[in-house]
């Protein structure tokens, strides 16, 4: 006797349903008959890490600190671009070291627009 060929079907989403909604369910049922009834004082207070909040919650922060950051994983994501060829380095063909020059001159050419457009100055 041949199974059906639609029961592995309903079988992988029958497990595909029941995976994640069974710890949901569980979570659920915790939920139920291990929370408080009703928040408390202490279940409401204001808390950062610890320690209460002073102030306001909203402050201003600067773009030239997003700026700063992005250049910088820029420049540490091509740097990490070297590291193998500098591991193969004495290996390479002609047209490799070419490739790797032509990549340098533009990881240069992006740091010296960086400057020119004031990216790279805190003082502002």
């Amino acid at each position: 006797m041949t199974p059906n060929p639609y029961l592995f079907i309903v079988i992988f989403a029958g497990v595909a349903l029941a995976f994640p909604l069974l710890p949901l369910g569980l979570a659920w049922l915790w939920r139920r008959f291990f929370q408080p009834p009703k928040p408390g004082v202490g279940k409401n207070a204001i808390y950062e890490c610890g320690v209460e909040s002073i102030g306001e919650a909203q402050i201003q922060f600067r773009s030239q600190y997003y700026l700063y950051a992005i250049i910088f994983l820029i420049f540490d994501v091509e740097a990490i671009f070297l590291v193998p060829f500098a591991v193969a380095f004495t290996s390479l063909p002609v047209g490799a070291f070419i490739a790797i020059l032509v990549f340098l001159l533009l990881l240069i050419e992006g740091l010296i627009w960086a400057w020119g457009k004031g990216c790279l100055n805190w003082a502002k």
